[in-house]
């Protein structure tokens, strides 16, 4: 049997304040903005590595969808604050020269670290309290 072929399109992270998310992604990790949109003082904005334009992160207002509801929406703030609702796992061959990049502007959770897994990598929290863990390639 063949297998599929399918790609990773587009990952959702949520974010309460566009221009802090903005200064983290674009500015800090140097991904691309690949659209910026504001529709009922929502903004949801698009990014994504140099080099990899199929693959995106959206950043996006939590809790928009309609069928959410209000105790629901508290619930995910309350998460968002705690730093346990979302996560990111990046790679990069310079784990601790993009370290070095992040803690000038992140909160960091974990320094360069070898896991007991196998993998040695970073931890920080984007604006938002999304986790981000950057693994070593190679």
């Amino acid at each position: 049997m063949a297998g599929m072929d399918i790609t990773l399109h587009a990952s959702f992270l949520p974010h309460d304040d566009p221009d802090a998310s903005l200064a983290f992604y674009r500015d800090l990790l140097g991904f691309e903005v690949r659209g910026d949109v504001a529709h009922d003082r929502r903004r949801r904005i698009t990014v994504g590595p140099t080099g990899q334009p199929g693959t995106s992160v959206v950043l996006e207002p939590p809790g928009t969808d309609p069928s959410v509801t209000d105790a629901e929406r508290r619930t995910i703030a309350e998460m968002m604050a705690k730093g346990t609702f979302a996560s990111l796992i990046l790679a990069t061959p310079d784990l601790d020269g993009t370290f070095e990049r992040l803690q000038a502007g992140a909160e960091v959770v974990q320094e360069p670290t070898k896991q007991p897994w196998g993998v040695r990598d970073c931890a920080v929290r984007d604006p938002a309290g999304n986790l981000i863990r950057v693994q070593e390639l190679g």
